[in-house]
């Protein structure tokens, strides 16, 4: 059975910075960093990341942390007419259904939809688009952690 490409949300990569509990079962479940297609990741998710390296202001062991995984990932941009029709899909049929996400978790589920890549989270915002738009594995935040 071949390996999906994963799309690792924000919160994955945090967790890998950390070195967490989380991130060591997440590490042994799915070998991240080892796996081929290598996980993708959107400019979002990088965005988001170095952002939150600032605000928490990270010293230089999570900083090279950080920088190792976002130059080891694939880093997909969102500036195509294909990922605006994608964001502009799901937006509208979110407010359709009366459902909202975040502006950035919507080009974060533009960008899985577009590259058909199952999205790894512990964030429970994109259930509502699990299987219409992505396949969206949750791995619980709390250390229960039991892959699908």
């Amino acid at each position: 059975m071949p390996v999906p490409l994963y799309l690792l949300d924000t919160n994955i990569l945090i967790h890998y910075v950390r070195g967490d509990e989380l991130w060591e079962a997440i590490r042994a479940d799915y070998q991240l960093l080892l796996i081929e297609p290598k996980p993708i990741i959107s400019i979002v998710n990088a965005a988001e990341l170095r952002s939150l390296a600032l605000q928490f202001q990270w010293g230089p062991a999570k900083l090279d942390k950080m920088e190792f995984l976002l130059g080891y990932l694939d880093e997909m941009f969102i500036d195509s007419r294909e990922m605006v029709d994608a964001y502009s899909t799901i937006d509208a049929h979110l407010s359709k259904v009366g459902h909202k996400i975040g502006k950035n978790d919507l080009w974060i589920a533009a960008t899985a939809y577009l590259n058909d890549a199952t999205l790894l989270t512990t964030d429970r915002d994109f259930d509502p688009l699990d299987p219409l738009f992505l396949k969206r594995e949750w791995i619980p935040p709390t250390g229960e952690f039991a892959a699908d």
